[in-house]
């Protein structure tokens, strides 16, 4: 049986759960239509065990659930259609939950991230990407860096797919002054932002200095959002080469808030498409409207 990641087993489990209660069913009750037996329903639900396809559809069935695209949805996080995905090719270098962390960007729909250190990994270019690895990871050889650098080039197809990811990132101020790489590296990776923030799918904020205290500085997340479920959401925080998950529905409360408190406190996109290519013209002579927050 294909291996799903953690974390979408246990949301799939969630899911199932939720629509047994909502049928008004035991586990136990769920088990006896099913063939099954009680234990296995529970694995399934708390995410210690895969379901397959079938396995969904069965429960599903049994629970009366006729929604196509909630029963499209549940088979494929139980892996219905799941080509290997390309990040399997580079394992040997990247651990387990960075492979889940990419698996979950492929298939969300929405990404709302916070940054207070680096540029999104979705929006590096390659020269910042492998300047910021060589920094982080310095005893790293020259063919793990080249296959980080490949990964997180290659993550950014979603935001170019036939149903592109919906990008909104928050950056601190911090993000668009560390010179990363130096100063050529760092232009070029100015103007690549300020090229992405002008792109239909991509929301770009900058929360400056001027801002203060804000609860993004106690660190950078990303909040990723599936279609027609909400309970889908993940809350990821996203290290270099590791990611750790946060799917508790009281922490993606909280960290939804947070983002929208963050959001208010930014510049309006046209005022933070403006810093960011002032300071990446080196005239740092940015002047916006000072009211003018999160649209």
């Amino acid at each position: 049986m294909q291996q799903i990641p953690a974390v979408r087993r246990r949301k799939l489990g969630a899911e199932l759960r939720r629509q047994r209660d909502l049928a008004g069913m035991t586990s136990g009750e769920a088990a006896r239509r099913a063939g099954w037996h009680q234990s296995k329903v529970s694995r399934v639900e708390t995410g210690r065990s895969s379901a397959r396809p079938e396995d969904v559809a069965c429960l599903l069935d049994i629970y009366g659930v006729r929604d196509r695209e909630l029963r499209d949805l549940l088979a494929t996080l139980a892996g219905k259609g799941t080509q290997r995905g390309w990040w399997h090719d580079f394992r040997d270098v990247l651990p387990p939950e960075y492979r889940d962390f990419i698996s979950l960007e492929t298939g969300a729909c929405r990404a709302r991230t916070m940054e207070n250190s680096v540029v999104p990994g979705l929006l590096q270019t390659p020269a910042y990407a492998r300047a910021l690895t060589r920094s982080v990871l310095p005893r790293l050889g020259a063919r793990e860096v080249d296959a980080l650098v490949e990964v997180r080039t290659a993550r950014q197809a979603v935001l170019e797919q036939d149903s592109p990811l919906e990008l909104h990132a928050l950056l601190d101020e911090a993000v668009l002054r560390r010179k990363v790489g130096g100063e050529q590296v760092m232009g070029a990776q100015l103007r690549h932002l300020a090229e992405a923030a002008r792109m239909p799918r991509i929301r770009l904020q900058v929360l400056p200095f001027t801002a203060g205290g804000h609860i993004g500085v106690t660190g950078s997340f990303v909040i990723f959002s599936f279609p027609l479920i909400a309970d889908l959401d993940v809350v990821v925080i996203d290290h270099l080469t590791s990611s750790l998950y946060v799917d508790r529905q009281e922490d993606l409360r909280a960290y939804s808030a947070a983002f929208d408190r963050l959001r208010s406190h930014a510049l309006s996109y046209d005022d933070s498409l403006a810093f960011i290519s002032g300071i990446g013209s080196g005239s740092d002579s940015w002047i916006g409207s000072g009211n003018s927050k999160g649209a």
